[in-house]
């Protein structure tokens, strides 16, 4: 890709290429949020790999991944109820 096509491809050839299996954390905690903020869950963060949220009691829930902490969230949302 050349840069010279516009702002897109320069953008591209800009941008630093991410890994096959590397997480775009800021898009997967707004994803985790929009999911479980009315469930009760809030304070969604991610700090050195762990990933985690606190219940409505105060409950910190962890996982070692997004999709993780998204079962451990799902789990304990069903035994709530």
């Amino acid at each position: 890709m050349r840069g010279d096509r516009g702002d897109t491809a320069g953008f591209l050839m800009a941008r630093q290429r991410r890994g096959v299996f590397d997480v775009d954390e800021d898009r997967a905690l707004a994803e985790l949020e929009d999911a479980w903020t009315s469930g009760g869950y809030h304070g969604f963060s991610v700090d050195h790999g762990t990933w985690s949220a606190i219940g409505s009691a105060g409950e910190v829930l962890t996982g070692a991944t997004p999709d993780e902490l998204g079962r451990k969230i799902r789990a304990h949302w069903q035994v709530m109820q």
